[in-house]
């Protein structure tokens, strides 16, 4: 936390107790605990990738290191965007308790650091140990170690819901980035929550139980043939996109937020907040579709690579919408511009 003992602590401390400068931007103070996570990843993502290199061993027909080094990799990115949402609070927080309100979010973020710390401890040791992670019950120890992970996903799920109730509590500036940064963690909760949905036994488990509760894939076992690295099925659904895709809407959508505003210094009709504010929920719109549609489509046992026509006019209408929405706010803006 912020000591006033120096000028910067001083200054952080007031920003806390006063409220931003009228119309300055939020000042960002970013949460060291879950950057020191992010920096622990990015040597873990260093380790799984030699790993790869050098160690031919398999698991559920995967490479062993391709999951560390995938989810350290998803970590270090959902550490560091993390920091810089919690990092935002200070000075955007208004009313009498914003120095408790950020206590609050500071401590949801040490916590979900410390719990992913815990699930990649899991994650590593077992593929250290040759053995899957995920969904394996074949002992009490293994059993132990599945709900171990299970708790502490649902620890980090929970930790970022205080953190999204104060982000939309908060003064973000440009209303097309407070948007953005909203939108992308209200949905990422969503794709977080979806993972739930690879837990329960499948039909082929509870017929045949080997020990293993729970399935990345819908209509064949775990470990067929999938995409490089990704492993994402390309004989089947797969939970994982809607996951993947849902979660790191945390990172796209403030990305486009950001780069509207840069194109906003050559593009006249985008240099009003209010018309890429009408863009960014354009593009909200089409993100929530398309994770509608992949979780649809995994639901259904259809891989990724092979969607079925229906599938294809569903994505062709969100895209063609999303054009039209986008296109219809840069006319309007470009004609206020002329006028």
């Amino acid at each position: 936390m912020a000591s006033t003992r120096t000028g910067t602590g001083t200054t952080f401390r007031s920003t806390l107790l006063n409220g931003p400068a009228l119309g300055a931007p939020p000042a960002i103070r970013w949460h060291r605990p879950l950057l020191w996570l992010a920096l622990v990843m990015a040597v873990v993502a260093a380790g799984a990738l030699v790993g790869l290199l050098v160690d031919p061993r398999t698991v559920t027909g995967a490479p062993l290191w391709a999951k560390p080094l995938k989810f350290a990799i998803s970590v270090g990115i959902y550490a560091v965007t993390l920091s810089w949402l919690i990092g935002l609070l200070p000075g955007a927080l208004a009313g009498r308790r914003r120095l408790a309100s950020y206590r609050l979010a500071w401590w949801a973020g040490t916590v979900a650091a410390v719990c992913l710390v815990v699930e990649m401890v899991v994650i590593v040791g077992a593929a250290a140990a040759g053995l899957t992670s995920h969904f394996n019950v074949t002992t009490g120890f293994h059993a132990a170690l599945w709900s171990v992970m299970a708790a502490s996903i649902v620890t980090v799920w929970v930790a970022a819901v205080p953190i999204a109730i104060l982000l939309l509590r908060a003064d973000l500036g440009d209303p097309g980035r407070a948007l953005a940064i909203r939108s992308g963690l209200l949905i990422a909760l969503l794709g977080m929550g979806l993972a739930f949905l690879m837990t329960g036994p499948t039909a082929a488990q509870l017929d045949d139980y080997q020990g293993i509760v729970g399935a990345h894939t819908v209509g064949v076992p775990d470990g067929g043939p999938g995409l490089p690295l990704l492993g994402w099925s390309t004989v089947a659904g797969d939970l994982r996109i809607p996951h993947f895709v849902g979660m790191h809407a945390l990172q796209v959508l403030p990305l486009a937020a950001l780069l509207l505003e840069v194109l906003a210094r050559w593009m006249p009709a985008v240099a009003r907040p209010l018309a890429r504010r009408g863009i960014l929920r354009a593009l909200v719109g089409l993100y929530l579709g398309v994770l509608a549609l992949v979780t649809g489509q995994a639901l259904a046992g259809q891989s990724i690579v092979a969607p079925s026509a229906p599938v294809l006019a569903v994505a062709a209408a969100l895209f063609a919408a999303t054009a039209v929405g986008i296109t219809l706010t840069l006319l309007r803006e470009s004609r206020r511009v002329r006028g």
